[in-house]
């Protein structure tokens, strides 16, 4: 079986590698040149642990190639994965379906010959039908181009790891056909004892949006307890771990910090908002409204704690901010709490300063006026508060008594609650952290 991936960026980078480790030859398509270049070199178009090697190792043996010719894979796969992205529509809430439109208008046409096309793609629910329609009116073959969803479950920083092993395998299928050739696809993985679950096409389509809504609701939560825990003197780290202890809450992605971010839960929350307010669904939109108000309060909080620092005053003031991708991991700065706070401080009067490992291109793109270091050390340099905004693991071996000497004011956040508050203090820092005592 032959395998195409469309769309090479995140999702169908790993996607691509993965059905290569698979055993399967693969051919992803991806029409911007420059990325097209560094996937035929076996370089990934982001920054993703593992990937590199992955792509590297199957462009190599030559069972992984890609291309921009939509008719090379029409004449040639038996099953073509969609893995385009569904960003936030500009001025709206709703999902951009632009690219999954562009490649039903490429590929359609050139489909002469029975075949299997997959969603991978999260979409609303009920754009798989409006696929299928499309696919049925304007392909060759007509209705022998059968359609499936099944939905990805990455997450960035375990990309790699999460295609090769996945926690569960969710099969959108409309016949016994579709479902026997994804379980040879996944087979590997299947084999390893990874859970299959087997549903209808808008089944598949809500699985993802209401994961994410899911995993949004309960950050969300854990951060409106921090605020609570501030006005009270609880520790939410402690109050964390035993509700955790509750098999029906557990402590994954329980932990209190400046919010969500990134790719896919802001923008998959508000899709799943939009479309629950098609479909008249009201109840779900002001739930979920409420989530994503918390969410972007978090921010405005730990803005709030950092003018305290700064003595109620941001005009002559140096910030730094350490972190700068949403994530520790990886290097995508979209909707990052991290440079959404070093932002708002700016926006103040105060001067920010902002080093990341990974993610300083990126946001040198969507915050130019920031001000950017080469290191830790460096960004510190005349700080009057430094902010831990993303989890790395670099930030969390910084030797505070070396970094007091570079300082203006030894004060520090840690907003993500996880530096040695006793090493910090005994090195002379004031330490604060939301949530925490």
């Amino acid at each position: 079986m032959r395998i195409a991936v469309i769309g090479t960026n995140y999702l169908g980078a790993n996607t691509a590698a993965g059905m290569a480790e698979f055993g399967f030859d693969v051919i992803g398509v991806e029409i911007d040149e420059h990325r097209l270049k560094l996937l035929n070199d076996g370089k990934a178009p982001l920054y993703e642990p593992g990937l590199d090697p992955l792509l590297k190792k199957h462009t190599e043996s030559g069972r992984l190639r890609f291309t921009k010719d939509y008719q090379l894979i029409a004449d040639w796969a038996d099953v073509h994965f969609i893995c385009v992205g569904t960003p936030q529509l500009e001025g709206s809430e709703a999902a951009d379906l632009a690219q999954v439109n562009s490649v039903v208008d490429m590929l359609a046409p050139l489909l002469t010959r029975p075949t299997l096309v997959v969603g991978r793609s999260t979409v609303p629910v009920g754009t798989s039908k409006l696929v299928e329609q499309r696919f049925h009116a304007e392909s060759p073959a007509g209705t022998a181009v059968e359609i499936a969803w099944q939905p990805e479950f990455l997450r960035e920083a375990h990309g790699v790891d999460d295609t090769l092993h996945p926690d569960r395998l969710v099969f959108g299928v409309q016949s016994a056909t579709a479902e026997a050739r994804l379980r040879e696809v996944f087979a590997t993985p299947i084999g390893e004892g990874t859970p299959v679950v087997v549903c209808n096409l808008p089944t598949a389509e809500l699985v993802k949006g209401g994961a994410n809504a899911f995993l949004a609701t309960k950050i969300s939560f854990i951060n409106a307890l921090a605020e609570l825990a501030d006005a009270t003197g609880a520790d939410v780290t402690q109050l964390a771990d035993a509700l955790g202890h509750d098999k029906r809450i557990g402590r994954g992605m329980l932990n209190a910090g400046p919010g969500y971010g990134g790719g896919c839960l802001p923008k998959d929350l508000r899709a799943f908002m939009h479309r629950a307010g098609e479909l008249g669904v009201e109840e779900v939109i002001t739930f979920l409204r409420e989530v994503d108000d918390i969410n972007q309060h978090r921010r405005a909080r730990i803005v709030d704690v950092t003018h305290e620092l700064l003595g109620g005053e941001w005009v002559g003031r140096n910030v730094t901010v350490l972190g700068a991708a949403f994530k520790a991991g990886t290097d995508d700065v979209r909707d990052s709490p991290a440079l959404d706070v070093a932002g708002r401080i700016q926006l103040h009067g105060a001067n920010v300063t902002v080093y990341d490992p990974e993610a300083m291109e990126n946001a040198r793109k969507v915050r130019p006026t920031l001000r950017y270091a080469a290191s830790a050390t460096e960004a510190c340099e005349g700080a009057h508060a430094v902010l831990h905004l993303t989890e790395w693991p670099e930030f969390r071996e910084l030797d505070p008594a070396a970094l007091r000497g570079v300082v203006t004011a030894p004060a520090i956040i840690d907003a993500r609650l996880l530096l040695d508050a006793a090493k910090w203090r005994a090195a002379g820092w004031i330490y604060r952290a939301p949530g925490k005592p």
